[in-house]
């Protein structure tokens, strides 16, 4: 494998369709090897409050209970991931979306933190990078989610 771009995505992007289509339309044009990494913007907090479930945050990270776990799921695997895949294939750029649970992709541990209980928070342990470098070789673009 010759060059390989490993582009992440924030917020600013993600809440904004016009830039998102923009980004989504340069990134498709590289003709080496890439893989994006994306996370939710604004969209997980706007529907868990509509749903009536608080959002904690400590140092800008998202505290995790088993509701948000739903929504960030929903949100960050589902619709936005999808979204991206769909406009990525429009552009003739071949993605397939991937969570960490899928295929193994990220392996992680609770995160620890000294008085304070992240809930379903994890720290990367480790890649499986047998699943991404077979992806990559045939021609498949990586589109992951990212949550904090």
């Amino acid at each position: 494998m010759n060059k390989l771009y490993v582009i992440k995505i924030g917020g600013n992007i993600i809440d904004d369709n016009v830039k998102l289509k923009s980004f989504l339309k340069d990134f498709s044009s590289l003709s080496e090897k890439k893989i994006l990494v994306h996370g939710g913007g604004k969209l997980a907090t706007r529907m868990a409050e509509e749903l009536g479930i608080e959002q904690k945050l400590l140092d800008g990270r998202r505290i995790t209970d088993a509701e948000t776990l739903k929504i960030v799921t929903m949100v960050y695997a589902g619709y936005i991931n999808k979204n991206i895949v769909a406009t990525l294939q429009s552009y003739d750029c071949n993605a397939l979306g991937l969570s960490g649970a899928d295929g193994d992709s990220i392996l992680a541990h609770k995160r620890v933190h000294p008085g304070m209980d992240y809930g379903f928070v994890g720290d990367v342990d480790a890649v499986n990078s047998d699943l991404i470098s077979t992806l990559l070789e045939k021609n498949c673009c990586c589109v992951c989610t990212h949550h904090t």
